[in-house]
């Protein structure tokens, strides 16, 4: 499908996407690059990718795919590294988790949007991070929304909905603004109550007792705050509005929780519970 890859940002999501396009033959070649000569290396040695490059210029020049997949705060200079390489026929493409901050970037940094670029975001990951974690089945199943710019063209919108389809994901497409409100729901929020819950625990005085009697249902709600916090720091400045907006509506409904308890209003307890119940067993199998 594609000659020469160039990857920039040799972590979990990139790290995986690279072993997948190898373990399905889907390019000739991947360079590499990121902020780490260690961890280029280590990706060498581990068959993630082929070499790396000194800089962002030597590494996407003549890519005919440029996957970039570096935290959101580094997009604005990554993308203007490369302006001046990049062709009218390469395909841009990205896995960043707040669509609107990556458009608003390359505008920045391209002058205009580039045809090439299609923004991307697969729904995928666990809690580790770094190129030893990747693995290449880990978009298998998931999906992968695609949220192309009014500059897209359709040849590499159809370009990068197949590699990804290629690799065992299921795309679909839709606004960067539908895209970021979703996320910041379904993804963001849980990421932020769980890095707020963990950190609220560690301060109490009775802490290292309270994670020694954690049963399953800590852990499993706290796992993603072992997550990047790099990472969701810049997904919160950058998906802001969206986080803010599903953040106040979770506060009301938890003061609603907090008023019941207060009140030992079991009949308002056990409602509230039973509705997100049938939430949750109605949309989540």
């Amino acid at each position: 499908m594609f000659n020469r890859v160039a990857l920039i940002g040799v972590g979990l999501i990139g790290g995986s996407l690279a072993r997948a396009l190898k373990k399905h033959d889907l390019c000739q070649s991947i360079i590499g690059f990121g902020r780490s000569q260690e961890e280029l290396e280590k990706a060498v040695e581990l068959g993630v990718i082929d070499n790396f490059g000194s800089d962002i210029k030597e590494t996407v020049k003549d890519a005919d795919l440029v996957i970039v997949a570096v935290p959101m705060s580094a997009f604005e200079s990554v993308f203007s590294a490369m302006a001046d390489v990049i062709s009218d026929d390469t395909v841009i493409t990205d896995v960043g988790s707040a669509k609107n901050s990556v458009i608003e970037a390359a505008k920045s940094a391209f002058g205009d949007l580039p045809s090439g670029l299609v923004p991307g975001h697969p729904i995928a990951g666990t809690e580790k991070n770094g190129v030893e974690a990747s693995f290449d089945s880990l978009f298998e199943n998931r999906q992968i929304i695609l949220t192309p710019t009014e500059k897209s063209a359709a040849g590499a919108i159809e370009k990068v909905e197949k590699m990804w389809q290629a690799v065992g994901a299921e795309t679909v497409q839709m606004t960067a603004e539908h895209h970021d409100q979703v996320l910041a729901a379904t993804s963001h929020l849980p990421h932020v109550l769980a890095f707020s819950l963990v950190e609220t625990l560690g301060k109490m005085h009775e802490s290292s007792e309270i994670f020694r009697y954690a049963a399953g249902g800590f852990r499993d709600f706290t796992r993603i705050a072992s997550s990047d916090p790099t990472m969701w720091r810049d997904i919160c400045l950058n998906n802001k509005t969206a986080i803010l907006s599903v953040l106040k509506k979770y506060e009301r409904h938890l003061k609603t929780l907090e008023i019941a308890i207060e009140a030992q209003d079991a009949e308002a307890i056990n409602e509230i519970f039973v509705r997100a119940k049938s939430a949750r067993d109605e949309h989540v199998s």
